[in-house]
């Protein structure tokens, strides 16, 4: 199988490294060379953060070349913009329905991005929009649970099934986490459907 590539984008906080351990432990449970890089920044304070996964039969590198990314899944509205030189061209992009007001917005050094929906629409023509936060919040019950929607929308487009996906997720979260299982799974699938229009 070639190398395939992920490229996850967003803001610290979000969940994006643990979304990345799922992407990473379901690809090796499936058999797969997979390689893992993580680009922090200045997560603690709500900036960016990048984690890469590459995955097939054999993978040299864990670093994501500008432009590959067969598919980029960002956390955050504005995130896709600032990280689509990623997406390799025709490459899917998933993004999370959510804007988080940049410090240098709020704060008046930068104004805001305008038409951010009309300038996602033009950068990804086929983008999957996804509305995690809602979902987690309001169909789960718990807005933590976000990352784990996303999760399940990325994986209608990985080459994993389901049941791998659900085991890596059962290792990730086992011993004291095992109690966020069962909460994690209903998010997990409810991002699924979202992605598979069910």
């Amino acid at each position: 199988m070639k190398t395939f590539n992920v490229s996850l984008v967003g803001v610290g906080g979000q969940g994006i490294l643990l979304t990345a351990d799922l992407l990473a432990k379901t690809a090796a449970i499936a058999g797969m060379d997979v390689k893992k890089s993580e680009i922090h920044g200045m997560a603690q304070r709500g900036g960016s953060v990048i984690s890469q996964v590459r995955f097939g039969s054999d993978v040299a590198s864990p670093i994501i070349q500008e432009g590959t990314s067969d598919i980029l899944v960002s956390f955050d509205k504005l995130e896709s913009l600032r990280w689509a030189h990623l997406c390799a061209k025709g490459g899917k992009a998933i993004v999370n329905n959510l804007y988080l007001v940049p410090v240098t917005v709020s704060s008046g050094q930068q104004s805001a991005v305008e038409d951010l929906d009309g300038r996602i629409r033009k950068a990804f023509p086929s983008a999957v929009m996804v509305d995690a936060a809602s979902i987690a919040e309001k169909e789960v019950g718990n807005s933590r649970t976000m990352n784990m929607v996303i999760a399940g929308a990325l994986s209608a487009f990985t080459p994993f099934r389901e049941r791998e996906w659900l085991k890596a997720l059962g290792e990730i979260l086992c011993g004291p986490k095992a109690k966020l299982l069962e909460v994690n799974r209903k998010a997990f699938e409810l991002g699924r459907k979202a992605a598979l229009g069910k």
